[in-house]
């Protein structure tokens, strides 16, 4: 019997184009095996263990003759390649309509209600790396209190300031202000605080970013668990994502080390239901950075944690690891890659080396974990549960 599903997303941590990465941009990503290239191969023994690397398709990791796990990849059935949507997916929501994006910046009647509701100047209004835009724009926020806002090739406004000029308290309070005026055309995905420190030149983001995502449009997986009288304990920005809908503990995080950490702290607490993990700085820190020595560094410090995750499981625990989109940090520009992503489960309720092939659909995810707990099912995807479990 299965009591507990450890659920941890590696943000970004795709495995190769989709069949339509061609219509978004990205026909040749990979990133998993792009990081790997770069670094020449990854030192990840314990998810190869498991079955990582005999995923079909995957490149640049080692195979296992008898991996311990069940191993698979997903195909993202929604429009899109962002984090809401990809995380959305995972719990039953298939968004058929890609959120609005603004690759010119955002119209200036949004722009000039926003300075109407802060009482604050806005500069910037436009695409840029989050880096990028400080070192741009830094020194004047701090010298006239003028709010950044920025966007991507994500459906996102992003208020950055810096945390001597503009309190957090209030960055946020503007963020909440931004997520209740973009409705309609401009709902966007998510309004996100950027908070930096430093000084001109050795600008640095903080880990007080918070995330103002859209209201889930119907119950999900989560959802579905709580009302069961289950434990849905979120860790790091799971709780944004979903607006707090269906979360029943959650915890901020610094980084995936303190993620991981956070994750074992609730593991000790032994409650029935799920926890569900989001390690960001793949796809913050190293992903849209374009930086893939680092990037493979943390997928070695992950993995190195690994013994302690496996450690802290019950008997009637499951662990599953998969990602919400791809970020290949060897591609070109900045933004998220359209991949397929991998899965991997493992746990004594489980067999062993079981080739789960290509799932359609994240959703599938949310559908089982639903099957697990018996619950009441999401409107999308099918179950997997009796392909995996013993």
């Amino acid at each position: 019997m299965i009591k507990r599903v450890i659920w941890i997303v590696l943000d970004s941590v795709g495995m190769g184009e989709l069949p339509d990465a061609d219509k978004y941009g990205d026909k040749g990503c990979n990133t998993i095996a792009h990081v790997a290239a770069f670094n020449n191969g990854l030192n990840i023994p314990n998810m190869e263990a498991i079955g990582l690397g005999n995923i079909d398709g995957m490149i640049g990791l080692n195979k296992v003759e008898n991996p311990t796990g069940c191993y698979g990849k997903l195909h993202e059935a929604s429009n899109g390649k962002d984090t809401v949507t990809g995380h959305w997916e995972m719990v039953g929501i298939k968004s058929e309509v890609g959120f609005p994006t603004y690759p010119n910046g955002f119209p200036a009647d949004v722009i000039n209600k926003f300075e109407e509701l802060t009482g604050r100047k806005v500069i910037g209004n436009k695409p840029a790396s989050g880096t990028e835009i400080l070192d741009e724009l830094g020194k004047e926020q701090m010298e006239t209190g003028a709010l950044i806002v920025y966007t991507s090739a994500d459906s996102v406004f992003q208020i950055a300031a810096h945390e001597e000029v503009v309190p957090v308290k209030e960055l946020h309070r503007y963020c909440e202000m931004a997520r209740e005026m973009l409705t309609g055309e401009h709902a966007v995905a998510r309004v996100i605080a950027r908070p930096f420190i430093g000084t001109p030149g050795n600008f640095t983001r903080t880990p007080n970013r918070r995330d103002y995502a859209l209201l889930p449009p119907h119950k999900t997986a989560l959802d579905n668990l709580k009302s069961k009288g289950l434990s849905v304990m979120a860790v790091g920005k799971i709780e944004d994502l979903f607006s707090g809908e269906g979360v029943t503990d959650a915890v901020h995080t610094k980084d995936n080390m303190d993620g991981v950490d956070k994750t074992i702290d609730y593991m000790k607490q032994n409650k029935d239901g799920i926890i569900f993990t989001n390690l960001v700085d793949f796809d913050m820190k190293w992903g849209h950075r374009n930086d893939p020595k680092s990037y493979g560094r943390g997928l070695e410090e992950f993995d190195a944690r690994m013994p302690e995750i496996l450690a802290n499981m019950n008997d009637t625990d499951v662990l599953f690891i998969t990602a919400d989109h791809g970020c290949d940090p060897t591609f070109p520009g900045t933004d998220h890659t359209r991949e397929y992503v991998p899965f991997l489960a493992y746990g004594k309720a489980l067999r062993e080396n079981v080739n789960m092939g290509i799932k359609n659909g994240f959703y599938t995810i949310g559908q089982t974990i639903c099957e697990i707990f018996g619950a009441e099912p999401i409107i999308n995807g099918e179950s997997f549960l009796k392909e995996i479990q013993k």
